[in-house]
């Protein structure tokens, strides 16, 4: 594995759903308390060198007429969510600089702002974490693969519902896509 680097001028944060309905589920094979302090301490270390950093949550619009209904074999994901379910955890911010991302589907791109705002500020990295592996973040990162970005995602400041879906991800998806990476790697690359 080679030493990472980051370039400071060129990369940014994409936190993926962080927000408190979604961290209150169950999450594997790291705990979302876990997730949330691993991406924290990233997203500070961003802060501190000045990069940019992009939290993204997830919620329908007001009326759910945008929230996608296709014939699935799995149970709906559709389903009532407390008021203060799309809020952000409060470990994550925002804070004063960072840019704030909706998203109405799985991924971070579609329909968002998220890949204009990167390619304003010349970025060609982004170092991508957050809940679930292998819905949100998997599906930003295909996006981000197809959009031509560097990837480099966070092992352990992620997480899904099962180790198996997270670790197939990481281990299956995501080498094809981008370097995996641990908190601490991450944070030795800042120097």
């Amino acid at each position: 594995m080679d030493q990472l680097h980051i370039d400071k001028e060129r990369t940014a944060l994409v936190v993926i759903d962080l927000q408190k309905g979604i961290t209150r589920m169950p999450a594997a094979p790291h705990a979302a308390a876990d997730v949330i302090a691993n991406a924290s301490s990233i997203a500070n270390a961003f802060r501190a060198a000045g990069m940019p950093v992009f939290l993204v949550h997830v919620t329908p619009s007001a009326d759910g007429k945008d929230g996608l209904r296709p014939a699935i074999d799995a149970e709906s994901m559709n389903f009532s969510r407390a008021a203060d379910w799309a809020e952000f955890v409060p470990e994550m911010g925002p804070k004063e600089g960072d840019f704030v991302i909706t998203k109405r589907q799985w991924g971070a791109f579609y329909g968002t702002e998220l890949d204009l705002q990167l390619r304003r500020r010349g970025i060609r990295t982004i170092v991508l974490c957050g809940i679930s592996t292998n819905i949100g973040v998997e599906s930003t990162a295909r996006f981000a693969y197809e959009y031509g970005y560097d990837q480099i995602f966070v092992e352990d400041a992620s997480s899904a519902r099962s180790e198996e879906e997270h670790l197939h991800a990481m281990k299956g998806i995501f080498t094809h896509l981008g370097r995996v990476r641990s908190t601490k790697d991450i944070l030795a690359a800042f120097g």
